[in-house]
């Protein structure tokens, strides 16, 4: 009798979803996909969920592969030692109980960070998962479309929101905290704040643009303003789940599970992870969709390295860019160096919306392309970037190393 991997994959999204059908090449590979939700969540379409053009979900049975069995569940906590997850049993297929591993890959990706404001938790809406998204859908239906909106956070989920919703003719006031869309260039930003003042967005920007409260109906903000809002969004910051920190896993200050280059556990080496969920050698690359598919692809390429008894690859991006929205009939596109740092050239206005949607529209494209012929997925293994990679690893460990020295030279000198 023949001998098979069990692989379990946490987490239904592009970088899970990526690993899932990758990890079907070998025919002796049990793949388990286990996610809280029955449907893909579309993340780069949140924005379009919450102004009504688009529901921002993708039917599994469109991008997983036939061989990967879906637990549609919720993991409640890793049994690194005993090779097992331990389910919540609420989900319409979960039992609670644990399902075994060979091989565990960690995607379970980001969500909205606890905000320390005032009133922010009990009052503003996030959007950074698919129910926050559906519930201020609710909440906007509900209020009358001359309703003050204030939009928090000036970061891509930001300005797509606010434009979205000034294009149906609501009074949106965007609210950066600091520099509106804080990634781009220069010239970027001026196409971005272009558009948004042609959509009557009223963008507020600056030292004293940083909120210090919520209450129900205004935004109070650092500098004394205080600005009438009726329904007020909140887009700043991105946290992760914790389910490798409470499982005893060694995680960043953030919550990602801490790897190698290869996406390997620094704990475990059954254990990989992919997408914004991962740390590798505590330098994770930016929380994106441009490099979560790349990374599930990556992490499976590892477990799949080790089955053949090779040594796996490690991480480097040769590309990098963000793509913004800005509503239904115009875009910007940022173009970056190989250090994720935006340069001059950008494509905007109504190219800008085309490749913004093509964008969109290729993300469940390469999944599928996956699910119908695993291992044909190529874009994590564009030459170039590995220099630049090392560059940053090695500056790092010099940052790391000094700062080992400080605090000896602290300890020696206060025992002194």
């Amino acid at each position: 009798m023949s001998e098979h991997t069990d692989v379990v994959v946490i987490g239904g999204g592009y970088a899970g979803v990526m690993a899932a059908n990758r990890l079907t090449q070998r025919a002796d590979v049990n793949v388990t996909l286990i996610n809280p939700r029955p449907t893909l969540v579309h993340r780069v379409r949140l924005h379009q969920l919450v102004g009504g053009t688009d529901e921002a979900v993708v039917p599994y049975e469109d991008v997983l592969a036939d061989g990967v069995r879906l637990v549609v569940d919720e993991v409640t906590r890793i049994d690194a030692a005993g090779r097992t997850v331990a389910l919540a049993g609420d989900g319409p297929d979960g039992t609670a109980g644990a399902l075994a591993y060979d091989y565990l890959v960690y995607a379970v990706g980001s969500g909205s960070a606890a905000p320390d404001v005032p009133g922010a938790a009990e009052l503003a809406h996030p959007i950074a998962t698919l129910e926050e998204a559906q519930r201020l859908r609710a909440v906007l239906d509900r209020a009358p479309s001359t309703a003050p909106v204030t939009v928090v956070g000036a970061g891509p989920s930001g300005i797509e929101t606010a434009a979205e919703l000034a294009e149906q003719g609501r009074r949106v006031t965007l609210v950066c905290g600091g520099v509106l869309g804080p990634y781009l260039h220069t010239r970027g930003r001026r196409s971005v704040a272009g558009r948004l003042a042609q959509l009557g967005v009223t963008v507020v920007d600056g030292p004293g643009s940083k909120v210090t409260e919520v209450t129900g109906d205004a935004v109070r903000l650092a500098d004394g303003r205080e600005l009438p809002s009726e329904v007020t969004v909140w887009t700043v910051g991105f946290g992760v789940p914790d389910l490798a920190a409470r499982s005893g896993l060694a995680v960043d200050a953030v919550g990602r599970l801490l790897t190698d280059e290869s996406l390997t556990s620094v704990d475990d080496p059954r254990i990989v992870a992919a997408g914004d969920s991962a740390a590798p050698s505590g330098l994770p690359l930016r929380m994106s969709c441009l490099n979560a598919t790349p990374l599930g692809a990556r992490a499976a390429d590892t477990v799949l390295s080790r089955l053949a008894g090779e040594e796996p690859g490690h991480v480097h991006q040769s590309f990098s860019a963000q793509c913004v929205s800005l509503g239904r009939n115009a875009g910007l596109y940022q173009f970056a160096n190989r250090s994720d740092i935006a340069v001059w050239l950008h494509i905007d206005d109504g190219l800008g919306a085309k490749i913004k949607e093509k964008v969109c529209q290729g993300i469940p494209g390469h999944l599928s392309g996956e699910a119908r012929k695993p291992g044909s997925y190529k874009l994590h293994r564009i030459p170039g970037g590995v220099t630049q990679r090392r560059k940053l690893l090695r500056a790092a460990e010099a940052d790391r190393a000094a700062a080992r020295t400080e605090a000896t030279s602290t300890v020696a000198g206060g025992s002194a």
